[in-house]
Protein backbone atom coordinates (compact mmCIF):
# COMPACT_ATOMS: atom_id res chain seq x y z
CA UNK A 1 0.00 0.00 0.00
CA UNK A 2 2.84 2.42 0.78
CA UNK A 3 5.44 1.22 -1.70
CA UNK A 4 7.39 3.27 -4.25
CA UNK A 5 6.00 3.33 -7.78
CA UNK A 6 7.84 3.36 -11.09
CA UNK A 7 6.35 5.51 -13.82
CA UNK A 8 7.18 4.70 -17.47
CA UNK A 9 8.08 7.68 -19.65
CA UNK A 10 5.25 7.18 -22.16
CA UNK A 11 2.52 7.34 -19.51
CA UNK A 12 0.01 10.10 -18.81
CA UNK A 13 -0.66 11.70 -15.46
CA UNK A 14 -4.07 12.87 -14.27
CA UNK A 15 -4.16 15.44 -11.48
CA UNK A 16 -7.41 15.79 -9.56
CA UNK A 17 -8.03 18.49 -6.99
CA UNK A 18 -10.87 17.78 -4.59
CA UNK A 19 -11.91 20.93 -2.72
CA UNK A 20 -13.61 19.86 0.49
CA UNK A 21 -16.74 21.52 1.83
CA UNK A 22 -16.36 23.80 4.85
CA UNK A 23 -15.81 21.76 7.98
CA UNK A 24 -14.79 18.59 6.11
CA UNK A 25 -11.22 17.35 6.65
CA UNK A 26 -9.05 14.83 4.83
CA UNK A 27 -9.58 12.49 7.78
CA UNK A 28 -13.36 12.69 7.21
CA UNK A 29 -12.98 11.25 3.71
CA UNK A 30 -10.31 8.58 4.35
CA UNK A 31 -12.77 5.70 3.95
CA UNK A 32 -14.18 7.05 0.67
CA UNK A 33 -10.68 7.72 -0.68
CA UNK A 34 -9.47 4.27 0.32
CA UNK A 35 -12.43 2.51 -1.27
CA UNK A 36 -12.12 4.53 -4.47
CA UNK A 37 -8.37 3.88 -4.73
CA UNK A 38 -8.88 0.15 -4.13
CA UNK A 39 -11.45 -0.02 -6.92
CA UNK A 40 -9.03 1.71 -9.30
CA UNK A 41 -5.99 -0.46 -8.54
CA UNK A 42 -7.88 -3.74 -8.29
CA UNK A 43 -10.23 -3.23 -11.25
CA UNK A 44 -8.18 -1.26 -13.78
CA UNK A 45 -4.61 -2.21 -12.84
CA UNK A 46 -3.83 -4.47 -15.79
CA UNK A 47 -2.86 -3.94 -19.43
CA UNK A 48 -6.50 -3.59 -20.47
CA UNK A 49 -7.37 -1.16 -17.68
CA UNK A 50 -4.17 0.85 -17.99
CA UNK A 51 -3.73 2.00 -14.38
CA UNK A 52 -0.04 2.17 -13.43
CA UNK A 53 -0.06 3.75 -9.96
CA UNK A 54 -1.12 6.73 -7.97
CA UNK A 55 -0.76 8.92 -4.93
CA UNK A 56 -3.09 10.93 -2.69
CA UNK A 57 -1.98 14.07 -0.89
CA UNK A 58 -3.66 16.49 1.48
CA UNK A 59 -2.77 20.16 1.16
CA UNK A 60 -0.07 20.91 3.71
CA UNK A 61 -0.76 24.62 3.90
CA UNK A 62 2.61 25.69 2.55
CA UNK A 63 3.45 27.46 -0.71
CA UNK A 64 6.97 27.93 -2.03
CA UNK A 65 7.85 31.61 -2.29
CA UNK A 66 10.87 30.55 -4.36
CA UNK A 67 8.94 28.52 -6.93
CA UNK A 68 5.69 30.46 -7.19
CA UNK A 69 4.16 33.76 -8.17
CA UNK A 70 0.51 34.86 -7.90
CA UNK A 71 -0.09 31.71 -5.86
CA UNK A 72 -1.87 32.98 -2.75
CA UNK A 73 -5.25 32.20 -4.31
CA UNK A 74 -4.43 28.46 -4.35
CA UNK A 75 -4.46 27.96 -0.58
CA UNK A 76 -7.96 26.60 -0.10
CA UNK A 77 -7.99 23.22 1.71
CA UNK A 78 -8.02 20.36 -0.77
CA UNK A 79 -6.87 16.85 -1.56
CA UNK A 80 -4.75 16.08 -4.61
CA UNK A 81 -5.15 12.72 -6.33
CA UNK A 82 -2.37 11.93 -8.80
CA UNK A 83 -2.78 8.88 -11.04
CA UNK A 84 -0.64 7.46 -13.83
CA UNK A 85 -2.11 5.62 -16.81
CA UNK A 86 -0.91 3.96 -19.97
CA UNK A 87 -3.29 6.19 -21.94
CA UNK A 88 -5.87 8.93 -21.43
CA UNK A 89 -8.44 6.75 -23.21
CA UNK A 90 -7.98 3.99 -20.62
CA UNK A 91 -8.38 6.53 -17.83
CA UNK A 92 -11.61 7.83 -19.32
CA UNK A 93 -12.98 4.32 -19.87
CA UNK A 94 -12.28 3.38 -16.24
CA UNK A 95 -13.89 6.55 -14.90
CA UNK A 96 -17.02 5.99 -16.98
CA UNK A 97 -17.41 2.53 -15.39
CA UNK A 98 -20.15 2.13 -12.77
CA UNK A 99 -17.75 0.62 -10.19
CA UNK A 100 -15.59 3.75 -10.21
CA UNK A 101 -18.46 6.24 -10.51
CA UNK A 102 -20.13 4.90 -7.36
CA UNK A 103 -16.97 5.40 -5.27
CA UNK A 104 -16.09 8.78 -6.77
CA UNK A 105 -19.61 10.10 -6.16
CA UNK A 106 -19.32 9.09 -2.49
CA UNK A 107 -16.15 11.20 -2.24
CA UNK A 108 -17.65 14.07 -4.25
CA UNK A 109 -20.48 14.34 -1.69
CA UNK A 110 -17.87 15.85 0.67
CA UNK A 111 -16.58 18.35 -1.90
CA UNK A 112 -17.81 21.66 -3.24
CA UNK A 113 -15.61 21.37 -6.34
CA UNK A 114 -13.43 18.81 -8.02
CA UNK A 115 -11.61 18.87 -11.32
CA UNK A 116 -9.15 16.59 -13.05
CA UNK A 117 -6.64 17.62 -15.68
CA UNK A 118 -4.28 15.46 -17.70
CA UNK A 119 -0.61 15.81 -18.51
CA UNK A 120 1.82 14.19 -20.93
CA UNK A 121 5.30 13.62 -19.49
CA UNK A 122 8.10 15.78 -20.88
CA UNK A 123 10.91 14.81 -18.50
CA UNK A 124 11.72 12.61 -15.54
CA UNK A 125 14.94 11.85 -13.71
CA UNK A 126 16.68 10.93 -10.51
CA UNK A 127 20.00 12.02 -9.04
CA UNK A 128 22.90 10.14 -10.55
CA UNK A 129 24.52 7.61 -8.23
CA UNK A 130 28.21 8.14 -7.39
Amino acid sequence: MFHPITIPFDSVMLFNRVYLKDGVTAEDVELELGEMCNVVKNTYGDDEGGFIGGQVYKFGGFISDEGSFASKQQTEDHIAIVTYWKSFEQHEKSHADAAFKEKFEALADYAHETYEVGYEMLWQGEPEKD
